[in-house]
């Protein structure tokens, strides 16, 4: 198949969120299978063109309203043998963020992905590229399915195309006042509640979930989620009409770049079977963040902080948890609120707790392999990272059933001796605190405890398999029309 995938972040090239993750692996994975698989996104200012050895291909421009602004076609490549395509507009892209500032978002945000994404089928016709697949994601892509279907009668390039649309996380919906319609150049006909109306507002995201062929979430249960009120902010019933063509797989995990018994970031490596560099690991933690060294486990979390990650829940828990032979450190950035109450609890428990407001690529990794639980009390999650990376890293998950940590995540069975970790139902601080006393009586049997880790470390979340259940997705989206 000729694939396009279209995302406003790719790794290595710009990233705020797993959707760069997704998007820098998921298209080297589907090439491996033999597809020609092109990837197209907006040329940021830290995307420099002599790292990446970018070229300009062409010229050419995009509709806008009543005008057309100018489009510079670069390429690069991602990995061996993806092309990459990226649009270079300097009064759009040319900023410090990719979305906005700490201040907030940046205010002309509809024009700037209103612009992406009529650019990307004008590409296809440019380039004289005939995709069968374009795989668009999250709301900066949202309106790709809809100019798609839209120019597909009268652009040869795109009469075969199908359009698939995957939603990373439903929260985040690219919603705009109405008169941005005007930058869209279609006609006020799909400003309807079936179209891309939302209360009076023009939704973006909205616009994927319509019109394009095939829909996919980045989980099977989150897929389930999002068409109930409680998770499916507001676009429930939208998702509930098109549950035939709602499809949910996990997000896959780089297994070469995310291995304990290669990687560079740690002071010992390891494995399953030579096991011994996990406690080199943790003590070299412990020491590089002041710690000092007691009996009891290290519990890790790597997160942003903010309530969905279930970080209301965790200030509640924690003097409950803290009071077990236990230490906590936790890496992100997030709310304001939550770096206040952390260093404040850090301060107050110095010999059990580390607070780290950053992000630190190196660090994480650490923290991965030198911890023996990994928190995740996630109000909701769509796919979640965090506990495939811990899986991966023989540290044994503490997780909500919800989303992809439904998912992924085995509930440890003490009759049965089989799971890969610990999970609890309700969110609340009292559950929390019963699944971390529950993780923390296993990990006083060691050999029970070596079972848990062995069996997460097994586990087989790598790309190759996601991609597999994504060709399968574009097959059953060809099919349509």
């Amino acid at each position: 198949m000729k694939i396009l995938f279209a995302a406003s972040e790719v790794a290595p090239f710009a990233m705020t969120g797993g959707l760069a993750d997704v998007a820098g692996s998921l298209p080297q994975a589907l090439a491996a299978l033999g597809h020609d698989v092109r990837v197209v996104l907006p040329r940021y200012r830290q995307v420099d063109t002599s790292t990446f050895g970018l070229k300009h291909t062409a010229t050419f421009y995009v509709p806008l309203a009543s005008w057309k602004e100018r489009c510079d076609i670069l390429t690069g490549t991602l990995g061996k043998n993806v092309t990459v395509y990226f649009l270079n507009k300097d009064i759009y892209f040319d900023r410090p963020g990719l979305y906005g500032t700490p201040r907030g978002d940046y205010a002309d945000n509809a024009e700037r992905f209103i612009y992406f994404s009529r650019a990307v089928p004008e590409l296809c016709r440019v380039l004289n590229f005939r995709p069968d697949i374009i795989h668009c994601n999250d709301w900066q892509t949202g309106l790709v399915p809809l100019y798609v279907k839209s120019l597909s009668a009268n652009v040869e390039e795109l009469r075969s195309a199908r359009t698939v649309f995957t939603v990373h996380n439903l929260g985040y919906q690219g919603i705009f006042w109405h008169w941005d319609m005007r930058l869209t150049g279609l006609s006020w006909d799909v400003f309807t509640p079936e179209g891309i109306e939302f209360w009076g507002k023009m939704n973006l995201l909205k616009a994927g979930l319509v019109y394009a062929d095939v829909i996919s979430t980045v989980s099977a249960t989150y897929s389930r989620e999002i068409q109930t009120p409680e998770y499916g902010h507001g676009l429930d019933g939208v998702l509930r009409r098109r549950t035939s063509d709602l499809y949910g797989i996990v997000n896959g995990l780089n297994y070469d770049e995310w291995d304990p018994a290669k990687d560079p970031a740690l002071p010992k490596t390891y494995s399953i079977s030579r096991p011994s560099g996990k406690q080199a690991c943790k003590e070299s933690l412990r020491k590089q963040l002041k710690l000092p060294r007691v009996p009891g486990p290290v519990l890790g979390m790597v997160t942003r902080l903010s309530d969905q990650k279930g970080l209301d829940i965790l200030m509640d828990a924690l003097p409950r948890i803290l009071a077990r032979n236990c230490q906590i450190i936790i890496l992100g950035t997030g709310d304001e609120r939550y770096h206040r109450l952390l260093t404040e609890a850090g301060e107050g428990n110095a010999d059990r707790m580390r607070v780290l407001l950053k992000y630190d690529d190196t660090l994480a990794r650490r923290i991965y392999a030198g911890s023996d639980l990994f928190l995740m009390p996630s109000r909701y999650e769509p796919c979640g990272l965090g506990q495939m990376h811990a899986l991966r890293y023989g540290t044994v998950p503490v997780v909500r059933r919800t989303g992809g940590l439904a998912d992924t995540v085995i509930n440890f069975n003490p009759r049965t001796g089989k799971g890969t970790g610990f999970v609890f139902d309700e969110y609340t601080p009292d559950a929390l605190a019963a699944c971390v006393e529950r993780a923390l009586k296993e990990y006083g049997r060691p050999a029970a405890w070596k079972r848990i880790v062995n069996a997460g470390m097994k586990v087989d979340f790598s790309w190759d398999r996601s991609a597999k259940e994504y060709e399968k997705l574009y097959r059953k989206a060809m099919k349509k029309r």
